[in-house]
């Protein structure tokens, strides 16, 4: 599913983001990303989706190394990702219908694929009764929820999620966390990038340790700190 091999990433002002990183993560897996701010997360979320791309080493995503993808190539790979922010990023003046609605419209679906599928996205994370709300009228948990619900309404492979409950309240974050899990046992391959010690040590999934570029750590069930 996602395979890297010494993947290196410096950018034009020196900073060398990445430093020879190499991991496999197969299909179906639930993988946390965990390290402090500066460890290479975001980096690394930004080339699976190729937004950026390694300056050296290889990185493959399905198969296929992102540096080498052009034009519709690249939106074939962003169509087989859903993915989840931080910050939400939701049209705030739209419906929660008209937000998803967006996201398959981008990816070529009908408005008769909508109005099947939008219904059944919301059910599936719990907002089935916000359809027609505004965003601005939602919580923060039901934000997040809205966001899931666009990012899994195009039935990706996988969802990456950058820090997904880091604007949301212990409880909410536990709930969030609980969804993509499910989404998980459904054969969707989900990675989140988290600062989260919480959700990480309840959940005893793999985790992968970055520490100022690279990994120092990959344990199955592992927990946020990690073990010597």
């Amino acid at each position: 599913m996602i395979e890297a091999v010494n993947v290196t990433k410096k950018y034009n002002d020196g900073n060398q983001a990445l430093k020879k990183v190499s991991f496999l993560i197969d299909r179906g897996e639930f993988v946390f990303l965990v390290g402090q701010s500066g460890a290479g997360k975001s980096t690394l979320f930004k080339m699976i989706i190729k937004e950026l791309v390694p300056t050296s080493g290889t990185l493959k995503v399905f198969g296929r190394d992102v540096s080498r993808l052009r034009g519709k190539e690249v939106s074939v790979l962003r169509r087989n990702i859903g993915i989840v922010f931080q910050d939400f990023r939701l049209l705030e003046e739209k419906t929660v219908y008209d937000n998803i609605a967006f996201a398959m419209r981008a990816s070529g679906a009908s408005p008769r694929e909508m109005r099947k599928r939008i219904p059944q996205v919301l059910e599936q994370v719990g907002l089935k009764k916000k359809v027609y709300s505004r965003v601005n009228e939602l919580s923060g948990g039901e934000l997040q929820r809205a966001g899931i619900a666009r990012a899994i309404s195009n039935r990706p492979a996988m969802i990456v999620a950058d820090e997904p409950t880091g604007n949301l309240d212990p409880q909410t974050s536990m709930d969030i966390i609980k969804l993509l899990r499910n989404i998980n046992v459904k054969g969707t391959t989900v990675l989140v990038a988290t600062h989260d010690q919480q959700i990480v040590d309840e959940l005893k999934k793999r985790v992968i340790y970055l520490e100022e570029g690279r990994i120092v750590g990959d344990q199955e069930k592992g927990a946020y700190v990690r073990a010597l």
